[in-house]
């Protein structure tokens, strides 16, 4: 139930701010490679809703916040672009046409997206000097919430590759929640010394 809310203090965060400054938009769109691997695979495998279904919510979150950082950033042909080039590639992975092994290379493909996706925000935050405009609520969340579906995962769906999936989201979640902790005092604006 916490997936179908986990990014929403990140959305109101940015709506707030009017601003998106921090995030990274290649790290959003790695994000989405990963989750839309995770649904594809889990509906071709036909994996109970209760195993993917927080992919769908976070996928929802997350489109929105890739459109708010085009947007707050000037660029809202980009994120028109956006959400159109990523609703058409859904709807083509979703259908009958992709061949099983595309989507097995997909999900698969998930634990490197997480990797350098998270990476990718751990730079910002550490050329920025601060964790800008991320929700502390959201990453901490995310943080326990992939902590939970290590387990969750292996009972319901029995297979290891979205359990190890799960595990390296946990290592890469915690990174990023340290960081944030560290940063917490430090302001977004002009304070590269530490």
């Amino acid at each position: 139930m916490g997936s179908v809310m986990v990014k929403l203090p990140q959305v109101f965060k940015i709506l707030g701010a009017q601003s998106a400054e921090g995030l990274s938009f290649q790290a959003v769109l790695l994000e989405l490679l990963a989750l839309t691997g995770t649904i594809a695979y889990s509906i071709a495998h036909h994996f109970p809703f209760s195993a993917w279904g927080e992919a769908l919510f976070l996928t929802l979150q997350t489109v929105t916040i890739g459109f708010l950082i085009q947007y707050f950033g000037g660029c809202t042909g980009r994120g028109v672009t956006f959400l159109a080039v990523y609703s058409s590639a859904l709807a083509l992975l979703l259908s009958p046409l992709p061949p099983s092994a595309l989507i097995t290379l997909l999900q698969a493909f998930n634990l490197p997206a997480i990797i350098v996706s998270r990476l990718i925000q751990a730079t910002t935050n550490y050329r920025n000097g601060h964790t800008g405009q991320l929700s502390a609520v959201t990453i901490l969340l995310l943080f326990a919430g992939s902590l939970a579906r290590i387990f969750t995962s292996v009972q319901e769906t029995g297979d290891l590759l979205v359990a190890l999936t799960y595990m390296v989201s946990s290592i890469c979640n915690g990174v990023i929640a340290a960081q944030l902790i560290y940063y917490w005092h430090v302001p977004a604006q002009g304070k590269k010394q530490r």
